[in-house]
């Protein structure tokens, strides 16, 4: 397994799993239809805003529909014989702590024909020592209490369950773990 750096040379194999109904935002499956659209209209620069260190691609759009401001990002796409699926980081300079909008550090999704093969845990131990490069002494991770899968990825990576709380509203407000990642030491 390996994490790429978003590439208009990868790009088909992305467009393709978004075809077959994997969406990239697990709190918003219509996201794989406005980045189909994305892709129609500008491939080159749909892939430069993937990886967005200085935040300059304009606002995120949450559940509810509303929009924040981005925060500086990075994403990465999982690649083991093809895509499979994508991590992201991001984060406020200077802070572990996130704005109420944004529930964690860290974010992944698996194609389903690729769960279960332990990707998703390689992929954010690989992108663990990319957080403790930018600054960061910690990260946050969020996940539904129902999400057994994501919950087991998060603890073979390091992570403690902190505490149990619900969403803001724009996020869905549903119930929601935080769990946390020590990077120093």
């Amino acid at each position: 397994m390996k994490l790429h750096k978003p590439c208009i040379a990868h790009i088909p194999a992305y467009v393709d799993a978004l075809q077959r109904g994997w969406s990239p935002d697990v709190l918003r499956p219509d996201a794989s239809q406005e980045q189909l659209r994305k892709i129609s209209e500008d491939a080159a620069s749909f892939v430069a805003d993937l990886d967005d260190p200085t935040a300059k691609a304009g606002p995120v759009t949450l559940p509810d529909g509303s929009n924040v401001s981005r925060l500086p990002s990075m994403r990465r796409w999982i690649w083991d014989k093809g895509f499979c699926g994508h991590i992201g980081l991001r984060w406020r300079p200077g802070t572990e702590d996130l704005p109420p909008t944004c529930p964690g550090h860290i974010g992944y999704a698996v194609v389903p024909w690729r769960r279960g093969e332990g990707l998703a845990t390689v992929a954010l131990i690989a992108i663990l020592p990319e957080a403790k490069a930018i600054g960061l002494r910690h990260v946050d991770i969020t996940t539904s209490p129902e999400n057994h899968a994501s919950i087991r990825v998060i603890e073979k990576a390091g992570g403690t369950l902190m505490n149990r709380y619900t969403a803001e509203k724009a996020l869905g407000g549903h119930e929601t773990l935080r769990f946390q990642i020590p990077l120093t030491g």
